[in-house]
């Protein structure tokens, strides 16, 4: 009787329930709703209802920027040293850096190679927000330079993703070091011509901001996203005012000058390749 009980109610048969697989749903951070996971990766990792747009790791980044199996990686297998030998609470950076790489599947916080847009050449550097936060050091500094090189030497668009955490503090004044790095090796892009399309994605922050980010011929941001040097609350504490509601937004930036366009991403591809059609000689 007492199993009879337990698995009938008021006359009612009661099943075992099923368990809810994992990973079918998502919470969109913008409006907080759930959704069928498929369902935003089939609207480009976009909330159909709300656009808010999902932060993307490198892989599909260039899935959705490059024509399908254009992209030619370039330096995939480089990798920085540890000239501070840096360890914090118990992990190394090396440590670190090889769990990030496990689970990116990228060796770096940038992937650069060239590829097509549309049937357009382009040098695509790519940034990758899930090793160590996308921050910039050293290697990201040089891959940076050499994916300039190839543009300059190929004479092609060069167009960088950037999606950062700021400077590496891993590798201390060497990550520092790349904000005048990279920005000399823009001035020498310049110098022969070329043609920089930055994409500003959610977040891009400290030292990329400070250099490479906001130096581009034209300046695009996805919808939305945070970009700015220092965090909110450090500003706010030493300015010793309240900062507006959007400020460090994209919508922000754009109403103050410092870009050009803010794009949604199901756009992107035709508005960079009409960019490269219309400026780049």
């Amino acid at each position: 009787m007492a199993n009879e009980s337990k698995s009938k109610w008021n006359g009612f048969s009661l099943k075992p329930r099923k368990e809810m697989p994992e990973g079918l749903w998502i919470r969109c951070p913008g409006c907080e709703h759930m959704l069928y996971k498929s369902s935003v990766e089939e609207n480009l990792n976009v909330c159909p209802g709300c656009d808010y747009h999902f932060r993307l790791d490198a892989e599909t980044r260039i899935k959705y920027l490059a024509d399908d199996g254009t992209f030619q990686e370039l330096l995939a297998d480089m990798t920085g040293t540890d000239p501070l030998e840096f360890e914090f609470r118990g992990t190394t950076y090396k440590d670190r850096a090889e769990a990030d790489a496990q689970k990116s599947g990228s060796k770096e916080a940038l992937r650069i190679g060239k590829a097509f847009i549309r049937g357009r050449a382009v040098i695509l550097a790519v940034m990758e927000p899930n090793f160590l936060m996308g921050s910039m050091g050293a290697v990201v500094g040089e891959k940076f330079c050499i994916a300039i090189d190839k543009a300059i030497e190929h004479k092609l668009p060069f167009i960088a993703v950037c999606c950062s955490g700021g400077a590496r503090m891993h590798e201390g004044v060497v990550s520092l070091g790349q904000m005048a790095k990279t920005s000399a090796a823009i001035a020498k892009l310049d110098e022969a011509g070329g043609f920089y399309i930055a994409l500003l994605t959610d977040p891009t922050t400290g030292g990329v901001t400070a250099s490479f980010a906001m130096l581009g011929d034209v300046i695009i941001a996805e919808p939305k996203a945070t970009i700015g040097f220092a965090g909110r609350r450090t500003i706010a504490e030493t300015i010793k005012e309240e900062l507006p509601e959007d400020f460090q937004t994209a919508e922000f930036l754009l109403e103050k000058g410092f870009l050009d366009m803010i794009v949604h991403r199901k756009d992107l591809r035709s508005e960079i390749t009409r960019l490269i059609d219309y400026c780049h000689k």
